[in-house]
């Protein structure tokens, strides 16, 4: 193993458990803008449904352990990368989407169906991609890692806040109406406060080591939107859904992934820099697609083929 495979990055308990804390207000702040229609949405868009959350637990893990065997790169950061993938859609997508002139009710739509998925699919895609390839499967025995564990965790810090965040805005609408709003600036800040004081509390490890990963996470990431996008192509899909779907699958909750890792892997050098800088990339992907998306409208002839 190398240097940046040993090294730990600095986590106090204490602002881990607050974190914890915040991340679960975060998703029960993102459940207030959903309603159970959004996943009834589902079922009248079956083929967008089913291309979208292919692509984002089926075809990103097994894409992904495919580039890390192509590339190689360092054991900690393959392991970073699968558990990158192996997260749901960050909320985010959903502006990007709405910014896009994409199907915005199918980003919704895909955002809580695959955050509810993955109480299950992200512990299960983890382990199964991360014990396939040897140099991941060290690190996974070395921390003697169970997928239970990490799907209780991911159930208290994800499936819980979600499913009373659905009962409020269900048994009071006008309540979550009231607060909806300022809980999505709420979390956009929360997120981007979190990448930015992980990274301040270790930027010397981060600037030694960023451009051994920032190589990565582009690839990695353009992968992912171009999975989504061509995804959606080849299942004829209209341009609207395809641009959301495409969307949906390169963003992904890298909040989450980072509070995983202080949990599970002690902040674990080459894991927390790729999926911190994945944070942050995916923003700057997510927007720059969002601009150039947003300058031209979805053709209406594509609509014909859904």
């Amino acid at each position: 193993m190398t240097e940046i495979d040993l090294i730990q990055l600095n986590f106090s308990p204490t602002s881990l458990l607050v974190l914890n804390v915040i991340l679960g207000i975060v998703m029960f702040g993102v459940a207030l803008d959903m309603k159970i229609d959004d996943f009834r949405r589902l079922f009248d868009l079956p083929r967008s449904a089913l291309v979208g959350l292919t692509s984002q637990f089926l075809i990103l893990p097994a894409i992904t352990f495919l580039l890390v065997t192509i590339v190689r790169p360092h054991p900690s950061i393959a392991l970073g990368m699968m558990l990158v993938a192996a997260c749901p859609g960050g909320n985010i997508s959903n502006f990007f989407t709405y910014m896009a002139r994409g199907n915005a009710a199918l980003s919704v739509s895909l955002s809580a169906i695959s955050t509810a998925f993955a109480v299950f699919m992200t512990p299960l895609n983890f382990a199964f991609w991360g014990s396939r390839y040897e140099p991941t499967r060290v690190l996974l025995q070395s921390v003697s890692i169970h997928p239970l564990d990490m799907l209780t965790t991911i159930f208290l810090l994800l499936g819980l806040p979600m499913a009373l965040g659905l009962w409020v805005s269900h048994r009071f609408p006008t309540v979550a109406e009231r607060f909806k709003k300022p809980m999505k600036y709420f979390s956009m800040a929360f997120f981007l406060v979190f990448v930015l004081g992980a990274l301040a509390a270790n930027f010397d490890y981060f600037l030694e080591f960023v451009g051994i990963v920032a190589l990565v996470v582009f690839l990695h990431n353009a992968l992912a939107i171009l999975i989504g996008y061509t995804g959606a192509l080849g299942a004829r899909l209209p341009e609207a859904d395809r641009r959301a779907v495409a969307i949906e699958v390169g963003i992904q909750n890298s909040g989450l992934g980072l509070i995983l890792i202080f949990d599970f892997f002690s902040g674990l050098g080459g894991m927390a820099i790729v999926t911190a800088w994945w944070g942050i990339w995916h923003i700057i992907s997510g927007m720059t697609l969002a601009w150039f998306w947003s300058r031209k409208a979805p053709a209406v002839v594509d609509a014909v083929s859904a």
